[in-house]
């Protein structure tokens, strides 16, 4: 049998990265020649950069919330944060749904002054929270759907039984699943850089996908997880990012290396590797049902998923909804998340689509994402939420 040929996709991102990684050495290598000449470097000043730029690179931490806030419940895989402000207003409860993808939950409450959490409380959301999923354990592996989703319901019902869900990415179409099986419990539905048409666009982890499952063979994907004791290691999904644009990997540590006298850049360096360096394992039986329902089989607007004994129907979703992508969001493209507007039974006129700039990450903690487009939306469900 001939092996499938490799996806277009694929072959178009190796060739931007070629020429990307180009760009970026041609790019830093300047910018550290410039400065190099401006100070007058020597030799040893020159080898004295690199090792500075190695232990900067290679130090690690671990990530921490920015905002102030209590953990009022627990499970085995999750802990719900109550970022509520001291007297919250009378008002209907927003919970976040952070990505659940290998790393730290914390992407919502980045930094300060990079934040979903801090954005969300300026715009006059006072009772608010956030789920924080813990790293897959020996105990934990098995963990399927209906356990994430029992989380959800649990929060939902300690944060009053109903409330504006918000989902990052994995934690959108969690929570879009969540909405077409409890929709009574949502009284609106915000989902960014959430994929729900997992094949529109140019899917690139698709085309990764059919790549590595062909004839939808998922063996590839059931011995890695065996391998790795029934857990999939965080650091493979990291790799797997970096995979898909390498070039923007290898920009990062090369504008380190061209800007390592900067203390506001190799700051801001620092902040980001602590975020994305570090990793989780996620529940080998959760990813793997992920990858053939969603990833690989499209499920979730087929009308075909099945969750225990419910059918996932789209159409059931009639609350107002918010859907955000990126505008250069390869891991997400837009038409992903704008085909929710298509299968959720919602009026149209009660569905807003906005579109920042950047892209996967960024849109989650971006300066342009928080200030132009996640500020509004969370004023809009502050004001839809008062009793």
């Amino acid at each position: 049998m001939n092996a499938d040929p490799c996806p277009a996709g694929i072959v178009d991102a190796a060739t931007k990265a070629l020429f990307g990684s180009y760009e970026a050495v041609v790019r830093a290598s300047a910018d550290y020649v410039t400065g190099a000449v401006a100070r007058q470097a020597t030799p040893t000043q020159l080898g004295a950069d690199l090792v500075t730029w190695w232990s900067t690179a290679t130090r690690r931490e671990s990530p921490q919330w920015a905002t102030e806030h209590t953990i009022v419940a627990e499970w085995p895989i999750a802990r719900l944060r109550d970022f509520s402000s001291a007297n919250p207003d009378e008002q209907i409860a927003t919970l976040l749904l952070p990505p659940q993808a290998g790393h730290d939950s914390c992407i919502v409450d980045y930094d300060p002054g990079q934040s979903q959490i801090r954005t969300a409380q300026d715009a006059g959301l006072t009772r608010l929270f956030s789920l924080d999923w813990v790293g897959a354990t020996d105990t934990t592996k098995d963990a399927s759907i209906e356990d994430y989703l029992a989380v959800i319901s649990d929060s939902v019902a300690a944060a009053g039984g109903r409330a504006n869900l918000v989902g990052d990415c994995q934690g959108g179409w969690l929570a879009v699943i969540y909405a077409a099986l409890y929709p009574d419990t949502v009284h609106t539905l915000t989902i960014a850089g959430a994929p729900v048409d997992f094949h529109a666009g140019e899917p690139l982890i698709h085309d990764w996908v059919r790549l590595l499952s062909p004839g939808r063979d998922l063996s590839f994907y059931r011995d890695l997880v065996r391998a790795n004791g029934g857990v999939l290691p965080g650091q493979f999904l990291l790799s797997g990012f970096i995979a898909l644009q390498p070039e923007n990997e290898l920009d990062r540590q090369l504008q380190l290396v061209a800007h390592i006298h900067d203390p506001a850049h190799v700051s801001r360096y620092r902040t980001f590797e602590t975020w994305f360096q570090h990793t989780q394992p996620i529940p080998g039986a959760f990813y793997l049902w992920i990858v053939e329902h969603l990833f690989q089989n499209n499920e979730l607007i087929d009308g075909t998923l099945r969750v225990g004994d419910a059918t996932v129907d789209l159409g059931r979703i009639t609350c107002p909804l918010y859907l955000l992508a990126g505008a250069t969001d390869h891991i997400t493209p837009p038409p992903q998340v704008y085909a929710l507007a298509q299968y959720a039974g919602t009026e149209p006129a009660e569905i807003a689509q906005r579109e920042t700039t950047g892209g996967h990450l960024g849109l989650f903690m971006g300066h342009e994402a928080l200030s132009n487009h996640w500020s509004p939306v969370f004023a809009e469900l502050a004001a839809r939420s008062r009793h």
